[in-house]
């Protein structure tokens, strides 16, 4: 079979290789890969050395955002010949620590952890992956490339169950929220907010394109500047890494807002903080900042149940670029109107 390899830090050596086929070792479920989604985290490996080849290997199968169709199933693992399925990235320490027992190994410990496609696995860039069926997730069939989406959506599914979790120690409920970045993960969370009801805002630089116009057919709002929020958020949801942004954030939300960080910062930019400004107003309005990464079992299921509810239509507006599998190189080198790029592995 046809896969996507890359030595960690040199980004010359993306190739398509011929490589055995999936050892039953990775799992029981035999899954044809059909796309992967492209991320940051899949530049890093390949252009700044981030990730971790297998034991042994000098090259890793890249890509974690997955999607496939069932070819093989054992009889109990709930799934049949042509499911659509995404497969988890991240496994549980072998210890396992207390958070990895219970599924959660978004939360590990002892970073014994591995991820397909970025530590110590390979990844779903291949024509065919084998996957232990706990590990698989079943898509809604009318999702069909839509359901690439999952990984993202599960991260974002996440960062709103926690948000929920910390809101519930206060007895108002949350009606506004605002969410940084109109990349994919701004959009997904927008997108889960909107399923919850609430009166959502989202914050882009971007003026032109697809962004804002499909900001507005969630029945949210889009804005250029903070100074455009009509309302203080309750709820944050931080998708840029954008420091000095963070802080400003921090300094606009209403009482007893939760602030969720999942965009990481790049590079060492130094910024000015008032930081007992920042301290006092957080205590004085029971503001609560959190970061999250990763998504657990659930989560998965959650961005599932989510994306089964999204408008399919809206969806495919994010998906802008699709590359062969032939030259899956160059999808990772970002276009102007990029907002997800992903590879045909069949192409």
């Amino acid at each position: 079979m046809k896969a996507c390899m890359v030595k960690p830090g040199d980004v010359s050596s993306a190739s398509v290789e011929e490589i055995p086929d999936p050892p039953e070792s990775d799992g029981a479920v035999l899954v044809e890969g059909l796309f992967v989604g492209i991320c940051g985290t899949d530049v890093e490996i390949s252009v700044e050395g981030y990730g971790e080849p297998p034991a042994g290997h000098e090259r890793l199968v890249l890509f974690h955002e997955s999607l496939g169709r069932v070819l093989e199933a054992p009889g109990d693992s709930g799934l049949t010949v042509g499911d659509l399925v995404a497969g988890v990235v991240r496994r549980p320490d072998p210890v396992p620590c207390e958070a990895c027992a219970q599924d959660q190994w978004d939360f590990c410990r002892n970073g014994q952890f591995t991820e397909r496609g970025i530590k110590g696995h390979d990844g779903y860039g291949s024509q065919r992956w084998r996957v232990d069926p706990k590990f698989a997730v079943k898509l809604d069939r009318g999702l069909d490339k839509l359901g690439v989406l999952l990984e993202p959506t599960s991260v974002v599914a996440k960062a709103w169950d926690q948000v929920a979790k910390i809101s519930s120690r206060n007895a108002t409920t949350a009606s506004t929220a605002l969410v940084t970045g109109a990349g994919p993960i701004g959009l997904l969370a927008a997108l889960i907010g909107r399923q919850k009801g609430l009166d959502v805002t989202v914050l882009d630089r971007v003026t032109e394109g697809p962004k804002p116009s499909m900001v507005a057919e969630l029945g949210a709002t889009y804005i250029t500047s903070l100074d455009d929020l009509k309302a203080a958020p309750d709820v944050v949801i931080e998708a840029t890494g954008v420091g000095q942004l963070v802080f400003d954030v921090i300094g606009r939300t209403a009482p007893d807002a939760t602030v969720c960080l999942t965009g990481i910062s790049s590079g060492a930019r130094e910024i000015n903080v008032a930081g007992d400004a920042v301290n006092k107003a957080m205590v004085l309005s029971n503001e609560v900042v959190f970061g999250s990464v990763n998504a657990g079992l659930a989560n998965y299921q959650q961005a599932a149940e989510a994306l089964a509810k999204a408008d399919n239509d809206w969806l495919a507006k994010i998906i802008t670029r699709t590359v062969p599998m032939t030259d899956w190189g160059q999808a990772l080198k970002r276009q102007p109107d990029d907002i997800k790029v992903v590879v045909d592995l069949q192409a």
